[in-house]
């Protein structure tokens, strides 16, 4: 399976992130019925804040939201090497 986000489905069992078994979304219907502002207000600043920016373009291309990777993940900055 792909480096999706694995929710906690102990603590919330329906988080909006959980996959079954074969890696494919639970509730794809929450997130395909949602508009693509709301998509970026909840990864940016909701439930999917704390994802990294990898989880977050898987993510976005499972629901074919690819066109909304700029304006959901930032640019990281690393330190150079030394």
């Amino acid at each position: 399976m792909q480096n999706f986000y694995q929710p906690d489905l102990g603590a919330n069992p329906n988080d909006p992130f959980a996959r079954d078994a074969n890696g494919k979304l639970v509730r794809r219907g929450y997130w395909l019925d949602m508009m693509d502002q709301a998509i970026v207000l909840i990864l940016t600043q909701g439930i999917g804040a704390h994802l990294t920016n990898d989880q977050k373009r898987r993510h976005l291309a499972d629901i074919k939201r690819e066109h909304l990777i700029d304006a959901i993940c930032q640019i990281e900055i690393l330190p150079p090497d030394n």
